[in-house]
Protein backbone atom coordinates (compact mmCIF):
# COMPACT_ATOMS: atom_id res chain seq x y z
CA UNK A 1 0.00 0.00 0.00
CA UNK A 2 1.02 3.55 -0.70
CA UNK A 3 1.66 5.72 2.26
CA UNK A 4 -0.60 8.65 3.08
CA UNK A 5 2.29 10.99 2.35
CA UNK A 6 2.48 9.72 -1.22
CA UNK A 7 -1.22 10.51 -1.73
CA UNK A 8 -0.84 14.19 -0.83
CA UNK A 9 -0.98 16.75 -3.70
CA UNK A 10 2.36 17.91 -4.84
CA UNK A 11 3.59 21.36 -3.98
CA UNK A 12 3.47 22.41 -7.65
CA UNK A 13 -0.18 21.38 -7.89
CA UNK A 14 -1.06 23.36 -4.79
CA UNK A 15 0.80 26.36 -6.14
CA UNK A 16 -1.10 26.07 -9.42
CA UNK A 17 -4.45 26.00 -7.62
CA UNK A 18 -3.53 29.08 -5.61
CA UNK A 19 -2.44 30.94 -8.75
CA UNK A 20 -5.67 29.96 -10.57
CA UNK A 21 -7.74 31.16 -7.63
CA UNK A 22 -5.92 34.49 -7.66
CA UNK A 23 -6.42 34.82 -11.43
CA UNK A 24 -10.15 34.07 -11.22
CA UNK A 25 -10.58 36.50 -8.35
CA UNK A 26 -8.56 39.13 -10.17
CA UNK A 27 -10.62 38.68 -13.37
CA UNK A 28 -13.90 38.94 -11.52
CA UNK A 29 -12.65 42.03 -9.71
CA UNK A 30 -11.54 43.60 -13.00
CA UNK A 31 -14.94 42.88 -14.59
CA UNK A 32 -16.71 44.38 -11.60
CA UNK A 33 -14.52 47.49 -11.67
CA UNK A 34 -14.98 47.87 -15.43
CA UNK A 35 -18.76 47.55 -15.24
CA UNK A 36 -18.88 49.96 -12.34
CA UNK A 37 -16.77 52.45 -14.30
CA UNK A 38 -19.04 52.12 -17.36
CA UNK A 39 -22.12 52.60 -15.19
CA UNK A 40 -20.57 55.67 -13.58
CA UNK A 41 -19.54 57.20 -16.91
CA UNK A 42 -22.99 56.56 -18.37
CA UNK A 43 -24.68 58.03 -15.31
CA UNK A 44 -22.56 61.17 -15.57
CA UNK A 45 -23.51 61.47 -19.23
CA UNK A 46 -27.24 61.10 -18.56
CA UNK A 47 -27.13 63.44 -15.55
CA UNK A 48 -24.46 66.02 -16.45
CA UNK A 49 -22.01 66.69 -13.68
CA UNK A 50 -21.18 70.34 -14.41
CA UNK A 51 -23.46 73.28 -13.73
CA UNK A 52 -23.17 76.72 -15.34
CA UNK A 53 -25.21 79.69 -14.21
CA UNK A 54 -25.08 82.61 -16.59
CA UNK A 55 -27.10 85.46 -18.04
CA UNK A 56 -27.70 89.13 -17.29
CA UNK A 57 -27.55 88.61 -13.55
CA UNK A 58 -28.34 91.64 -11.39
CA UNK A 59 -28.89 92.08 -7.70
CA UNK A 60 -31.70 93.89 -5.98
CA UNK A 61 -31.36 96.16 -2.99
CA UNK A 62 -31.01 93.09 -0.74
CA UNK A 63 -28.11 91.82 -2.85
CA UNK A 64 -30.06 88.79 -4.06
CA UNK A 65 -30.04 87.34 -7.56
CA UNK A 66 -33.25 87.79 -9.50
CA UNK A 67 -34.60 84.27 -10.20
CA UNK A 68 -36.01 85.28 -13.58
CA UNK A 69 -32.56 86.24 -14.77
CA UNK A 70 -30.79 83.07 -13.74
CA UNK A 71 -30.05 80.60 -16.52
CA UNK A 72 -28.84 77.16 -15.43
CA UNK A 73 -27.23 74.79 -17.91
CA UNK A 74 -25.93 71.34 -17.05
CA UNK A 75 -23.07 70.16 -19.21
CA UNK A 76 -20.52 67.39 -19.11
CA UNK A 77 -16.88 68.28 -18.69
CA UNK A 78 -14.35 67.08 -21.23
CA UNK A 79 -13.40 63.44 -20.64
CA UNK A 80 -10.72 61.15 -21.98
CA UNK A 81 -11.15 59.53 -25.37
CA UNK A 82 -11.85 56.15 -23.72
CA UNK A 83 -14.57 57.65 -21.53
CA UNK A 84 -16.09 59.40 -24.55
CA UNK A 85 -16.06 56.09 -26.41
CA UNK A 86 -18.03 54.49 -23.57
CA UNK A 87 -20.50 57.37 -23.66
CA UNK A 88 -21.00 56.90 -27.40
CA UNK A 89 -21.69 53.19 -27.18
CA UNK A 90 -23.89 52.91 -24.11
CA UNK A 91 -27.68 53.40 -24.17
CA UNK A 92 -29.31 55.84 -21.80
CA UNK A 93 -30.03 54.77 -18.25
CA UNK A 94 -33.70 55.76 -18.36
CA UNK A 95 -35.06 54.05 -21.48
CA UNK A 96 -38.52 55.13 -22.63
CA UNK A 97 -41.09 53.79 -25.08
CA UNK A 98 -43.34 56.22 -26.95
CA UNK A 99 -44.93 56.64 -30.38
CA UNK A 100 -42.46 57.85 -33.00
CA UNK A 101 -41.93 58.10 -36.73
CA UNK A 102 -38.44 56.78 -37.60
CA UNK A 103 -38.33 59.17 -40.57
CA UNK A 104 -38.63 62.29 -38.41
CA UNK A 105 -37.68 61.35 -34.83
CA UNK A 106 -34.81 63.44 -33.46
CA UNK A 107 -31.42 62.13 -32.43
CA UNK A 108 -32.18 63.06 -28.82
CA UNK A 109 -35.46 61.14 -28.83
CA UNK A 110 -33.75 58.10 -30.37
CA UNK A 111 -31.46 58.06 -27.34
CA UNK A 112 -34.51 58.27 -25.08
CA UNK A 113 -35.87 55.22 -26.91
CA UNK A 114 -32.79 53.24 -25.92
CA UNK A 115 -30.34 53.77 -28.77
CA UNK A 116 -26.78 54.77 -28.05
CA UNK A 117 -25.69 58.23 -29.29
CA UNK A 118 -23.63 56.51 -32.00
CA UNK A 119 -26.61 54.44 -33.16
CA UNK A 120 -28.94 57.44 -33.08
CA UNK A 121 -26.50 59.46 -35.17
CA UNK A 122 -26.25 56.60 -37.67
CA UNK A 123 -30.04 56.55 -38.14
CA UNK A 124 -30.18 60.33 -38.63
CA UNK A 125 -27.24 60.24 -41.08
CA UNK A 126 -29.04 57.53 -43.09
CA UNK A 127 -32.08 59.81 -43.40
CA UNK A 128 -29.96 62.85 -44.25
CA UNK A 129 -28.48 60.93 -47.18
CA UNK A 130 -31.95 60.27 -48.60
CA UNK A 131 -32.77 57.03 -46.80
CA UNK A 132 -36.37 56.40 -45.81
CA UNK A 133 -38.14 53.83 -43.67
CA UNK A 134 -41.29 52.95 -45.63
CA UNK A 135 -42.39 50.09 -43.42
CA UNK A 136 -41.69 48.87 -39.90
CA UNK A 137 -39.69 46.03 -41.43
CA UNK A 138 -37.34 48.58 -43.05
CA UNK A 139 -36.54 49.97 -39.60
CA UNK A 140 -36.00 46.44 -38.26
CA UNK A 141 -33.53 45.75 -41.10
CA UNK A 142 -31.30 48.67 -40.08
CA UNK A 143 -28.02 47.28 -38.81
CA UNK A 144 -28.13 49.48 -35.68
CA UNK A 145 -31.58 48.23 -34.62
CA UNK A 146 -31.23 45.07 -32.56
CA UNK A 147 -33.97 42.45 -32.47
CA UNK A 148 -34.65 43.12 -28.79
CA UNK A 149 -35.07 46.89 -29.30
CA UNK A 150 -37.30 46.36 -32.33
CA UNK A 151 -39.54 43.94 -30.44
CA UNK A 152 -39.95 46.51 -27.67
CA UNK A 153 -40.61 49.41 -30.04
CA UNK A 154 -42.54 47.74 -32.87
CA UNK A 155 -45.99 48.70 -31.56
CA UNK A 156 -44.83 52.32 -31.08
CA UNK A 157 -43.59 52.82 -34.65
CA UNK A 158 -45.93 55.12 -36.56
CA UNK A 159 -45.09 55.68 -40.24
CA UNK A 160 -47.94 57.74 -41.75
CA UNK A 161 -49.41 56.47 -45.00
CA UNK A 162 -49.18 58.72 -48.04
CA UNK A 163 -52.57 60.24 -48.88
CA UNK A 164 -52.97 60.18 -52.65
CA UNK A 165 -54.95 63.43 -52.57
CA UNK A 166 -52.47 65.38 -50.42
CA UNK A 167 -49.08 64.09 -51.55
CA UNK A 168 -46.75 65.98 -53.85
CA UNK A 169 -44.41 64.49 -56.44
CA UNK A 170 -41.60 64.16 -53.87
CA UNK A 171 -43.86 62.03 -51.65
CA UNK A 172 -44.76 59.82 -54.59
CA UNK A 173 -41.13 59.57 -55.64
CA UNK A 174 -40.30 58.10 -52.21
CA UNK A 175 -42.51 55.07 -52.91
CA UNK A 176 -40.87 51.82 -54.09
CA UNK A 177 -40.72 51.46 -57.86
CA UNK A 178 -41.79 55.07 -58.47
CA UNK A 179 -39.33 57.36 -60.18
CA UNK A 180 -39.68 60.95 -61.26
CA UNK A 181 -41.83 60.18 -64.31
CA UNK A 182 -44.41 58.11 -62.48
CA UNK A 183 -44.46 60.59 -59.59
CA UNK A 184 -45.31 63.49 -61.88
CA UNK A 185 -47.85 61.37 -63.74
CA UNK A 186 -49.58 60.45 -60.47
CA UNK A 187 -49.99 64.15 -59.71
CA UNK A 188 -51.26 64.89 -63.23
CA UNK A 189 -53.73 62.02 -63.14
CA UNK A 190 -55.10 63.26 -59.83
CA UNK A 191 -55.78 66.61 -61.48
CA UNK A 192 -57.54 64.92 -64.41
CA UNK A 193 -59.73 62.90 -62.03
CA UNK A 194 -60.40 65.95 -59.85
CA UNK A 195 -59.01 63.81 -57.03
CA UNK A 196 -58.51 60.11 -56.40
CA UNK A 197 -61.50 58.20 -55.06
CA UNK A 198 -59.68 54.89 -54.50
CA UNK A 199 -56.13 53.54 -54.65
CA UNK A 200 -56.90 51.22 -57.55
CA UNK A 201 -57.24 54.22 -59.89
CA UNK A 202 -53.44 54.34 -59.98
CA UNK A 203 -53.56 51.32 -62.30
CA UNK A 204 -55.32 53.46 -64.92
CA UNK A 205 -52.00 55.28 -65.42
CA UNK A 206 -50.11 54.08 -68.47
CA UNK A 207 -47.85 51.09 -67.61
CA UNK A 208 -48.82 51.25 -63.94
CA UNK A 209 -49.49 47.53 -63.66
CA UNK A 210 -50.68 45.28 -60.84
CA UNK A 211 -47.13 44.39 -59.82
CA UNK A 212 -46.22 48.05 -59.33
CA UNK A 213 -49.47 48.67 -57.47
CA UNK A 214 -49.01 45.70 -55.12
CA UNK A 215 -45.50 46.92 -54.22
CA UNK A 216 -46.87 50.13 -52.72
CA UNK A 217 -50.57 49.63 -52.00
CA UNK A 218 -49.96 49.20 -48.26
CA UNK A 219 -48.08 52.52 -48.16
CA UNK A 220 -50.79 54.76 -49.62
CA UNK A 221 -54.32 55.66 -48.62
CA UNK A 222 -57.29 57.70 -49.82
CA UNK A 223 -58.77 59.30 -46.72
CA UNK A 224 -62.51 59.96 -47.18
CA UNK A 225 -62.22 63.41 -45.63
CA UNK A 226 -59.78 64.46 -48.36
CA UNK A 227 -61.90 63.33 -51.31
CA UNK A 228 -63.54 66.04 -53.39
CA UNK A 229 -66.73 64.57 -54.95
CA UNK A 230 -66.72 64.83 -58.73
CA UNK A 231 -69.32 67.32 -59.98
CA UNK A 232 -70.65 65.12 -62.78
CA UNK A 233 -74.10 66.71 -62.66
CA UNK A 234 -72.98 70.35 -62.70
CA UNK A 235 -69.80 70.64 -64.75
CA UNK A 236 -70.16 72.02 -68.30
CA UNK A 237 -69.21 69.88 -71.29
CA UNK A 238 -65.80 71.58 -71.68
CA UNK A 239 -64.86 70.43 -68.18
CA UNK A 240 -66.48 66.98 -68.38
CA UNK A 241 -64.54 66.07 -71.51
CA UNK A 242 -61.25 66.32 -69.60
CA UNK A 243 -62.15 63.48 -67.24
CA UNK A 244 -60.29 60.29 -68.25
CA UNK A 245 -63.46 58.16 -68.02
CA UNK A 246 -65.38 60.54 -70.32
CA UNK A 247 -62.57 61.51 -72.60
CA UNK A 248 -64.14 63.51 -75.44
CA UNK A 249 -66.47 66.39 -76.14
CA UNK A 250 -69.18 64.26 -77.79
CA UNK A 251 -69.65 62.12 -74.67
CA UNK A 252 -69.48 65.18 -72.44
CA UNK A 253 -72.12 66.97 -74.50
CA UNK A 254 -74.35 63.88 -74.41
CA UNK A 255 -74.16 63.91 -70.59
CA UNK A 256 -75.24 67.56 -70.55
CA UNK A 257 -78.18 66.77 -72.89
CA UNK A 258 -79.12 63.86 -70.62
CA UNK A 259 -79.24 66.25 -67.65
CA UNK A 260 -81.37 68.68 -69.58
CA UNK A 261 -83.91 66.08 -70.72
CA UNK A 262 -84.10 63.68 -67.78
CA UNK A 263 -85.71 64.27 -64.37
CA UNK A 264 -83.10 64.91 -61.69
CA UNK A 265 -84.24 61.95 -59.61
CA UNK A 266 -83.22 59.60 -62.46
CA UNK A 267 -79.68 60.88 -62.88
CA UNK A 268 -77.14 58.08 -62.33
CA UNK A 269 -74.08 56.60 -63.98
CA UNK A 270 -76.06 53.42 -64.65
CA UNK A 271 -78.69 55.42 -66.55
CA UNK A 272 -75.95 57.06 -68.62
CA UNK A 273 -74.69 53.57 -69.52
CA UNK A 274 -78.22 52.32 -70.29
CA UNK A 275 -78.75 55.32 -72.57
CA UNK A 276 -75.61 54.38 -74.54
CA UNK A 277 -73.77 57.51 -73.48
CA UNK A 278 -71.08 55.66 -71.53
CA UNK A 279 -69.56 52.30 -72.42
CA UNK A 280 -69.85 49.54 -69.87
CA UNK A 281 -66.15 49.87 -68.98
CA UNK A 282 -66.32 53.66 -68.65
CA UNK A 283 -69.46 53.40 -66.52
CA UNK A 284 -67.82 50.85 -64.23
CA UNK A 285 -64.79 53.09 -63.70
CA UNK A 286 -66.87 56.24 -63.25
CA UNK A 287 -69.01 54.42 -60.68
CA UNK A 288 -65.88 53.93 -58.58
CA UNK A 289 -65.55 57.70 -58.29
CA UNK A 290 -67.15 59.61 -55.44
CA UNK A 291 -69.73 61.71 -57.30
CA UNK A 292 -71.57 64.67 -55.83
CA UNK A 293 -75.26 63.96 -55.46
CA UNK A 294 -77.52 65.90 -57.84
CA UNK A 295 -79.60 68.64 -56.32
CA UNK A 296 -83.21 67.53 -56.61
CA UNK A 297 -85.56 70.44 -57.16
CA UNK A 298 -88.45 70.53 -54.67
CA UNK A 299 -91.85 69.57 -56.09
CA UNK A 300 -94.11 72.50 -56.82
Amino acid sequence: MKSKENRRPSESFIAGVVVAAFLITGYQTAVFVFRSAVARITANRDVPDTVYVYGNITRDENQKLHESQRVVVRKNVIHSSKAESVRENQPGKNVESFVFNPNTVSEEDLCRLGFTPKQARSIVNYRDKGGRFRRKSDFADSYVVSDSIFRRLESYIDIPLIDLNLADSADFDSLPGIGGWYASRMVEYRSELKGYSCKEQLMDIWKFDREKFDALSDLVVVNPENISPYQLWTYPADTLRLHPYIGNYETARAIVLFRETTPTAEWSVQKLSAAGILSETAAEKLSACVIAMPQVSPAL
